[in-house]
């Protein structure tokens, strides 16, 4: 049984939830994209799928051979295009949603750099911490910062982004540098609303040793950068990504509490949708991010 056809039945069966709607997008019948998921479960010897008659969704093991998966399609039919001498210009409208932190110095300074370096492509930046759905709402592009990106997408890992926890100099002023995890337990923090991060791991850089931190707060903001400019006026300690606080940090408008502790770690993804290849607009933002966050 041809394993690349049986990849690409496997990735159409994901896509559309449906084996009858996965074999009318390829050609083939029911019982034949049946016989290819069959094939590449027997060949790894591990279950990708469970499916009854009324539904069907992937296992943890289907989950990361999926995105795998589409990797290794999208490149073959990637490369298929260069050979035959497929090229395509960067250009037209690239829509791309991301989060509402990315409104800051660094990322606007990348996207000047872009701009001038591909003229012809422009740029429709749509920033939400909502996971939105990238055909329904019209987006080639989003930029998502998660330890648990949506299987259904493919995905491309970019960077790391390490949370800091701060506070500003007057706030600290007024009650004291908390200088272990238990007295940073009995300051008031300003946290997001859009996720649970009051109870939390904590890891020491240097022993290793793990403990639990937990927060307590009369403030909770949907939007990153309004918890930083609370921070920043002393309304309490809080979270914020490196590439928000970075030039706070270098000013003095905040100050970085338990230096020596690991909070939280995230990682930046570019996800698309599934094509036969990415346009060349998708392709080259992906690219520039690649080379930026690198340099």
């Amino acid at each position: 049984m041809d394993t690349l056809f049986s990849l690409k039945v496997f990735r159409q069966v994901v896509e559309n939830g449906s084996f009858t709607r996965a074999a009318e997008h390829l050609g083939i019948s029911n019982a034949m994209a049946s016989k290819h998921v069959n094939h590449l479960e027997s060949t790894l010897q591990a279950k990708l799928l469970h499916r009854n008659s009324r539904n069907l969704h992937l296992t943890e093991t289907g989950k990361e051979y999926y995105r795998q998966c589409c990797h290794a399609l999208e490149t073959l039919e990637t490369a298929a295009q260069k050979a035959a001498g497929v090229t395509e210009k960067p250009q037209g409208i690239l829509r791309i949603t991301m989060p509402q932190w990315f409104a800051n110095p660094r990322i606007s300074r990348w996207i000047s750099e872009y701009t001038q370096r591909y003229p012809e492509v422009a740029l429709d930046l749509v920033l939400s911490n909502r996971h939105t759905d990238l055909i329904a709402d019209g987006f080639d592009l989003a930029l998502r910062v998660s330890n648990d990106p949506n299987p259904s997408l493919i995905v491309k890992p970019l960077a790391d982004i390490e949370f800091l926890l701060l506070a500003s100099p007057d706030y600290l002023r007024r009650n004291g540098v908390p200088q272990t995890p238990e007295e940073v337990a009995r300051h008031l923090a300003i946290l997001p609303s859009y996720t649970n991060i009051s109870r939390i791991e904590i890891q020491h850089k240097h022993s290793g040793e793990q403990s639990l931190l937990e927060l307590t707060s009369t403030v909770y903001s949907d939007n990153t950068l309004m918890i930083g400019s609370l921070i920043r006026a002393g309304a309490g300690i809080g979270f914020q990504p490196e590439w928000c606080a970075c030039e706070d940090l270098i000013a003095g408008r905040v100050v970085r509490l338990l230096p020596d502790y690991r909070f939280l770690t995230a990682k930046l993804y570019a996800a698309y949708v599934d094509r036969a290849f990415l346009s060349a607009k998708v392709r080259s933002f992906i690219d520039f991010l690649s080379e930026k966050v690198k340099e």
